[in-house]
């Protein structure tokens, strides 16, 4: 089924042409485009983790989802901008510069549809930027298509769980294929995790003093076989399904408010005040 975890009444390449075409109030259908990316998690981990929690947390969050709320998922763009991660086999990776014209052309197909909330949900780290940039260039391009460039772990009922569930040290440098990822790949994809490899590896070479760091305020750029042999960054050895469904529930819980809040948003218009 080419919906997989998506519900299929909610996937947009089933709908037709003439679905679309005489679907009441476009403007407020929120179509969410989920994006992950192809690339190396460690030994332990399948190449697609980022894609999974992309769209097992959208198709939960959507099953969940108010049915009076007009919302559909895109098919997920698996690859993505992983060139970090690209001395290691398997990752597969798009440039900047093809990653943005992606992009920009999915959301330049959907506005013409007659749709004006488009959702661009991230769950890859080294891309962020470009669904930035994307978005603001749509943003000039069209005044009245609202666009929102978010990243999948950034929805505020997870920090409470995360701080119960895991270590400072998890929290600050467990950022690929670690306790986290590791835990939530568990409750999606059990039978893709091969816990018997898994390895904790730390950075290795990050400044140990002064304001610069791997990721944060002041980062400096990176390849990971600079800071991990493994590919690891972070500890999977610690993790457990337990740990994965809770915050498989509070991502869940999070993006059903997202789509609930994009409904519901207005694009600001001071310039047309007088």
């Amino acid at each position: 089924m080419m919906h997989g975890f998506i519900p299929s009444d909610r996937y947009f390449p089933y709908l037709s042409w003439t679905d679309i075409a005489s679907m009441p109030d476009k403007e407020n259908v929120v179509i969410v485009q989920p994006i992950g990316a192809i690339e190396q998690h460690g030994a332990h981990l399948p190449l697609a983790v980022d894609s999974a929690i992309s769209v097992a947390v959208l198709g939960k969050a959507l099953d969940q989802l108010d049915s009076n709320i007009p919302a559909y998922s895109l098919p997920p763009l698996y690859y993505g901008k992983s060139n970090e991660h690209w001395h290691f086999p398997g990752t597969i990776t798009l440039s900047t510069q093809t990653l943005l014209a992606v992009l920009m052309e999915v959301a330049e197909s959907i506005y013409r549809a007659g749709f004006r909330k488009l959702v661009f949900m991230n769950s890859h780290g080294g891309q962020p930027q470009i669904l930035e940039i994307a978005a603001r260039d749509l943003r000039q391009q069209y005044e009245d298509f609202a666009i929102f460039p978010l990243f999948t772990w950034r929805v505020p009922t997870v920090g409470a769980i995360a701080q119960e569930l895991f270590t400072p040290k998890e929290l600050k440098f467990g950022i690929h294929a670690g306790d986290v990822e590791t835990s939530l790949l568990l409750s999606i994809l059990p039978d893709h995790v091969k816990m018997e490899r898994a390895k904790a590896e730390y950075p290795l070479g990050e400044p140990q003093s002064g304001v610069l760091s791997m990721e944060g305020a002041l980062p400096f750029a990176w390849m990971t076989r600079d800071l991990s042999k493994s590919g690891v960054l972070g500890d999977p050895t610690t993790a457990t399904r337990e740990k994965g469904d809770r915050i498989l529930t509070a991502l869940v819980t999070g993006w059903v408010q997202v789509i609930e809040d994009v409904y519901q948003f207005s694009l600001p218009t001071a310039w047309k005040c007088k």
